[in-house]
């Protein structure tokens, strides 16, 4: 939902504080710690924040409960302290056999002790980064102008899944705005952002944005159920696995639970840990074969022509073809109406501002501050979907309850 007044800095009015703490209350940890920690990432994503600046601030603290601090840090050691301490992670990464992010995990902790962050900002971690197009980075458009509201997305997810009654992991709104005259639908999977607030919260380093494709996964084995990540997502699309899953392990094929790291990262979570969209990792590792890398469940499901996955960095895949040929079948024709933007289709980003770098990309109408959920033409009952979110609304209809409790 789009921030009604942009200019203000990231703000938390008491509904959805009081919301965060319920959530975490229901946990073993500090729940003052976590709503503080969850508001402060959404700002870091937000630019309000530095990155350095918000690991030093929390690190005793997180270190005092959970007697550790494992959380992802994006490019803020590759120039902290000068080349001197560049040298000495890289040789840790040469010693070990360590990736990137596991060498800036094990740094963090002796940068902030050496206090190497003070000059570091999020600007310079963004650099840092190279978002400069190379490799693989997987994301969708999703054209809610072809989406019908039929569901078959939501049911082929959980079946791919075999996520329990109630965790959606693909839902779709249905919704009336005073600013439209029409019904209309949001489709909502993780985002899979590229500045994740869920990733900078993750004391153990369970929730993680995998470095070959992008996608922001759980480690389930390493999950401890804190619920961090999900009081810090502005999205809303965690769920946590109260009970034994409805699906054991015996029917799920192990080469669909673990990833080409070996980390437990596919399928749903167990009892006490989170799940999300995955935006089905074992496809992408090829488990299911060569033939299904690239795809998704949700995307094969739908007969509408919808949502398409792919690598966005690859100007030939097909998120980047349907938005390019989209946009021009509705270029504006500038000799005759001069003065309208260069395309008149609307295209989006959720809640763009919150600086999260989505990457999901709408094509439609975008829900204003005034949406409000309704039910749709084909209902979660109707396809025997349990649907513990269509009394939340919009703003907060992606939070997850436990089964069975109202919001």
């Amino acid at each position: 939902m789009p921030n009604p007044d942009d200019d203000i800095p990231t703000s938390f009015d008491d509904d959805e504080e009081e919301r965060m703490e319920r959530l975490l209350d229901d946990t073993e940890y500090d729940t003052e710690l976590g709503v503080e920690m969850a508001k402060d990432a959404q700002r870091v994503a937000a630019g309000e924040l530095s990155e350095a600046e918000f690991y030093r601030q929390y690190h005793e603290d997180v270190l005092e409960e959970f007697g550790e601090d494992d959380r992802e840090i994006s490019g803020l050691l590759d120039d902290a302290g000068g080349d001197g301490f560049a040298d000495r992670l890289s040789g840790l990464a040469d010693d070990e056999g360590l990736s990137r992010r596991e060498v800036m995990k094990k740094g963090g902790a002796a940068a902030v002790a050496l206090g190497l962050f003070a000059s570091v900002d999020s600007e310079t971690a963004a650099a840092q980064e190279g978002e400069d197009g190379d490799g693989t980075r997987y994301g969708m458009t999703i054209n809610l102008n072809n989406c019908d509201g039929c569901l078959a997305c939501v049911v082929a997810c959980n079946e791919e899944h075999g996520t329990s009654g109630g965790a959606n992991w693909m839902y779709v709104f249905t919704y009336e705005d005073e600013d439209q005259e029409d019904e209309n639908f949001l489709v909502r999977p993780c985002q899979h952002c590229t500045d994740s607030p869920c990733t900078k919260v993750c004391p153990v380093g369970a929730r993680h944005t995998r470095e070959q494709d992008g996608l922001v996964l759980t480690d389930y084995d390493i999950c401890i159920g804190c619920r961090y990540c999900e009081v810090s997502c502005p999205y809303g699309v965690n769920y946590f696995q109260w009970g034994e899953p409805d699906v054991p392990d015996s029917e799920i094929p192990d080469e669909n639970q673990y990833d080409e790291r070996g980390r437990w990262v596919g399928a749903r979570p167990p009892k006490g840990v989170m799940g999300k969209c995955t935006f089905c990792v074992d496809r992408q590792d090829g488990a299911m074969g060569e033939e299904k890398i690239g795809t998704t469940a949700c995307e094969e499901a739908c007969a509408m022509d919808a949502i398409h996955f792919g690598d966005l960095n690859d100007p030939e895949s097909a998120p980047n073809q349907h938005l390019r040929e989209y946009r021009e079948s509705q270029e504006n024709d500038t000799e005759q109406f001069p003065n309208r933007k260069e395309h008149t289709v609307s295209t989006f980003k959720l809640m763009e501002e919150r600086g999260t770098d989505p990457n999901v990309h709408y094509i439609g109408n975008e829900p204003s501050p005034h949406a409000e959920q309704v039910e749709g033409p084909v209902s979660y009952d109707d396809m025997g979907i349990v649907d513990n979110r269509k009394e939340e609304g919009l703003d907060n209809g992606a939070m997850a309850n436990k089964e069975g409790e109202e919001a």
